[in-house]
């Protein structure tokens, strides 16, 4: 049975909550069976403290337009409704989760923290295990796995969930499923190759230590996701 993931990105008033920084946007979007179902989180919050000017020129949020907006006690156990029982899809989880904790814990000690309700899967640690020594932002994964993210002049959390969310699938073996539906719906392309003759040999270049090392964590994660382990895993035990 697959889990219900939650693809999860908060927008703050700085860095540090023990500055006392607030959230002020949470942004989640659900994936069941690998597949975006449009049942969002979206909600901005006041507050009730000024906005760091260099978060401000991250996120675009100001002061002003959360004046009116709710405060996080006002909707917090929607939000926790909403995640519970799902698989947090997080880049940088200890950040996000730190900010969600630190919010609970200002209301009470009764809500408990973030694992109580769910999982959380880091995609920076999951990104440094496939790309180790490589850039491992958002950004650069967006390019890695050529991902539009024009639209992404600032940050901003529904929209870096929805781009998280493209970039999780297509770390995680998404652009298989997408390939196989186009098939399904009589979309296929028929693909040209150049002929063989008068070509080169090929030239092997065997993985190195580390390349070894990511394609097992990739495997292993692939495991997870199926439930069972991935074809890779059935070829090298029957050959």
């Amino acid at each position: 049975m697959s889990v219900r993931k939650v693809v999860l990105d908060t927008e703050t008033t700085g860095l540090d909550t023990a500055e006392g920084h607030r959230i002020i946007e949470i942004g989640c979007v659900e994936l069941v069976n690998r597949r975006l179902t449009r049942n969002n989180f979206h909600e901005y919050f006041n507050p009730d403290r000024d906005i760091d000017e260099g978060a401000q020129a991250v996120h675009g949020i100001s002061g002003d337009f959360l004046r009116d907006k709710p405060r996080f006690a006002d909707v917090v156990r929607d939000f926790l409704t909403f995640i519970r029982d799902a698989e947090l899809i997080i880049h940088n989880a200890e950040f996000d989760v730190g900010f969600i904790n630190y919010e609970l814990r200002r209301i009470g000690n009764e809500l408990g923290v973030v694992g109580e309700y769910c999982t959380v899967l880091d995609t920076l640690q999951l990104a440094r295990q496939l790309h180790p020594g490589q850039r491992n932002d958002l950004d650069s994964l967006c390019k890695r796995y050529e991902i539009d993210n024009s639209q992404r002049d600032l940050h901003g959390a529904l929209l870096d969930a929805e781009i998280l969310a493209d970039v999780f699938l297509a770390m995680t073996g998404g652009q298989t499923a997408l390939l196989l539906d186009e098939i399904a719906g009589g979309n296929r392309r028929e693909r040209k190759h150049a002929p063989a003759k008068n070509r080169a040999p090929l030239r092997v270049i065997h993985a190195d230590e580390e390349e070894m090392a990511a394609h097992a964590a990739w495997l292993e994660l692939l495991d997870k996701e199926n439930g069972a382990p991935c074809v890779w895993r059935q070829i090298d035990e029957t050959g």
